[in-house]
């Protein structure tokens, strides 16, 4: 009796776990449906239809990279890196004929699936055939700590700039959750485990009752649009303009069109979420308490996360896929890295996507009180490419030099070409071939692929044969994991089910 109760109880807590993954990830799911829908000029009804397809696509990708991808408990979802060529796609000209809203928001979505569905070759490539397999074996602890520290906080615009749209909303969720998982603890020791793990749950919960008190007793009746937008719990529209059940199917928006520029743009963004989906993949393996990826695996699961964005433009999300940062940082959060609390947060996403009321209801929570959490969460994603500096020589000036230029060089390109596009409209690469200028846009607007770039060339040419510098580096704590079949923790870690891995061979 004793022993049922104990698997009751751990059954209970692994799925109020992976409900807690599923409302952190819903913040992303919201916010890039959101800004595309405003831009392409839909409506409630379309915005809740989209939402559905990006929960349900990213529940499928989440279970295949759980059970066939790199088998870490990582949560696929959307990606900031994508926004940028889909605006190239939405400000076209060959869509400013187009007079009816309706008809104009189909023939961009049809646009963007035909880009996702060319693009998605990249990582299927690029995984499958082993060519980042090679670029992961020569990846030390030193370069690895850009990587995973800006996939964190390349995204700082989607935290506090959005939890200040509501403070009084915003910065009480973000205190809450700082209390309940950090200071509560201590204090009250005989409830420790339910603080340290649903802090975030808690105060979302919390948070979204006194917003929705709030919004029930005027205090917004006479506020401004955006403020009204961002604090009141009413405003989402997303319960009424869904249905009550539908399945989100392939090709729902038409047959995709196919433009050579659009391709090649979103090919960059693939190619830049690809580096920050391995800074995450990295963070998550950290905080799984697993060890070091070996480059098949990792080749592995981006082959499969390639899948995820064929998916995508199957059914017609409007962004890639990629590892979720949030989810990332809730795994240091909660101490909790099972994949199996992952898998019950895939079929979350994917009964709330189907069951459109419901998902929408638990989706038209506030931004603020999601950006409340991303502040938090990012911050444990950055922090874990600082843990990887303990495996380096900081006394080693050729250490901090690498460190030192690829970090500084990540933010300052990145945030010049940000500047120069909010200044001109354009980046600073400004050729005939539009194509051209978004595959550098995208490339150097993102802090983690340019501090990627620097530190992996810098590493990999300074001193390479020199012992003394490989040591200094860190290359030798990561060196037995190389190959798949070196340490037995590996195939503990990521072994396939059912022998399938004689099907991913590694070298």
């Amino acid at each position: 009796m004793f022993l049922m109760n104990v698997f009751y109880e751990s059954a209970a807590e692994a799925v109020i776990l992976g409900f807690q993954h599923y409302v952190v990830m819903l913040g992303t799911t919201i916010l890039i449906p959101t800004l595309l829908v405003q831009l392409i000029g839909g409506g409630h009804e379309e915005k809740a239809r989209l939402i559905q397809t990006v929960l349900f696509v990213a529940g499928i990708n989440t279970l295949l990279q759980s059970w066939l991808g790199t088998r870490l408990p990582v949560v696929i979802g959307g990606s900031f890196t994508y926004l940028l060529p889909t605006f190239s796609i939405i400000v076209s000209e060959r869509f400013a004929d187009i007079a009816d809203p309706h008809e104009r928001f189909v023939h961009i979505m049809r646009a963007i699936q035909g880009a996702l569905l060319a693009a998605s070759s990249f990582q299927i490539i690029a995984g499958f055939c082993g060519i980042w397999r090679i670029s992961i074996r020569f990846l030390s602890p030193l370069a690895a700590v850009p990587i995973v520290t800006f996939a964190g906080l390349g995204v700082f615009n989607f935290g506090f700039p959005i939890v200040v749209r509501c403070v009084e909303i915003g910065l009480p969720a973000l205190l809450l959750i700082v209390a309940l998982s950090q200071y509560a603890p201590n204090a009250f020791s005989k409830r420790r485990i339910i603080l340290d793990r649903f802090s975030v749950l808690i105060s979302a919960a919390v948070i979204w009752a006194y917003a929705h008190i709030l919004t029930a007793s005027g205090a917004y009746r006479h506020s401004s649009p955006s403020t009204q937008s961002s604090c009141r719990t009413d405003r989402a529209g997303l319960v009424g303009a869904s249905p009550w059940i539908r399945f989100p199917y392939p090709f729902q928006w038409g047959a995709p069109t196919f433009n050579a520029g659009d391709v090649f743009a979103m090919m960059a963004a693939s190619f830049a979420s690809l580096v920050e989906s391995t800074g995450i993949i990295l963070a998550a393996s950290r905080f799984a308490s697993a060890t070091f990826v070996p480059p098949s695996v990792f080749s592995r699961g981006v082959g499969w996360q390639g899948v995820g964005i064929l998916l995508s433009g199957m059914f017609g999300t409007a962004n890639g896929s990629a590892a979720s940062i949030e989810n990332a940082g809730l795994l240091a959060l909660t101490q909790v890295g099972s994949r199996r609390v992952v898998e019950i947060s895939a079929g979350f996403m994917i009964f709330f996507s189907i069951l459109g009321k419901f998902g929408s209801l638990i989706a038209s929570i506030p931004l603020p009180i999601a950006a409340a959490m991303n502040c938090v969460l990012y911050g444990f994603s950055a922090a874990a490419g600082l843990g990887f500096l303990q495996f380096c020589n900081l006394n080693s000036l050729r250490t901090l030099f690498v460190l030192g230029l690829s970090m500084f060089l990540g933010l300052s390109i990145s945030q010049y070409f940000k500047d120069f596009q909010l200044a001109y409209g354009y980046g600073p690469v400004h050729t005939r071939t539009k194509a051209f200028n978004d595959m550098i846009d995208v490339i150097f607007s993102s802090p983690a692929t340019v501090a990627t770039i620097i530190a992996y060339f810098l590493d990999s040419t300074l001193l390479r044969n020199n012992a003394q510098a490989r040591r200094d580096r860190g290359w030798h704590w990561w060196k037995k994991f190389r190959s798949y079949k070196t340490d037995r923790r590996s195939e503990e870690f990521y072994a396939l089910p059912y022998n399938l891995d004689k099907f991913f061979p590694s070298l």
